[in-house]
């Protein structure tokens, strides 16, 4: 099912119905600021399993998840001060950050090293969607034999066992960019998309 739906300033009966489809274990296509997202209630065990056959991903790929905002972010990962300081300049954005992970997140989406990729975004869809649900939501691009769908009517045609699909209008083809931070704050760039290297390297203000 296709639901126009405000970009900018997210109709509430809207939101409502796609969180009524979450909380029911169904799954949903929406914006992120970046690419589409196609994802789920992250605390909802059969919905994740119905996202990794809907992508027709490989269960040993780790999934990423989408928080309302930094606290949000720390009860599902380790976040030290050195992770800390670089996240709050780069909250909320198009980056998503590699993090050990707390025993809040559901084994499924866990790599092998027991960590997680987190992102923050800054679409007024997606975080009305996070805030109105109480919980994460999954996060994985809306790609179809490789190419990303960047018109939420091509995501719909393509994927018809989605539940619904929130068009926001016309979205980026370039996905996150994925950040892995160290222990003593080294960034290792995972992959370079939407998010500016410039503001990862950006040295400190000078006081």
């Amino acid at each position: 099912m296709l639901l126009p739906i405000n970009p900018k300033h997210p109709e509430p009966r809207k939101i409502e119905r796609a969180v009524e489809v979450l909380r029911k274990g169904g799954i949903i296509a929406y914006p992120t600021g970046t690419v589409y997202g196609i994802g789920c209630d992250l605390t909802n065990k059969r919905a994740i399993e119905k996202v990794y056959r809907v992508k027709r991903i490989d269960r040993k790929k780790p999934l990423s998840f989408l928080c309302f905002d930094l606290s949000d972010l720390a009860r599902y990962a380790r976040v030290d001060d050195a992770a800390y300081r670089i996240m709050k300049r780069l909250i909320p954005g198009p980056y998503t950050f590699i993090l050990e992970a707390t025993k809040e997140v559901p084994k499924l989406v866990l790599s092998k090293r027991n960590t997680v990729g987190i992102r923050v975004p800054d679409h007024p869809v997606a975080q009305a969607l996070i805030k109105a649900l109480g919980n994460p939501i999954i996060s994985t691009s809306a790609n179809h034999d490789g190419q990303i769908l960047a018109d939420a009517e091509t995501i719909a045609d393509r994927f018809t066992e989605l539940d619904l699909v929130l068009d926001g209008g016309p979205a980026s083809n370039m996905p996150s960019t994925i950040l892995s931070i160290m222990e003593n704050g080294e960034i290792e760039v995972l992959r370079e998309g939407a998010g500016p290297l410039t503001e990862v390297v950006r040295p400190p203000a000078v006081v």
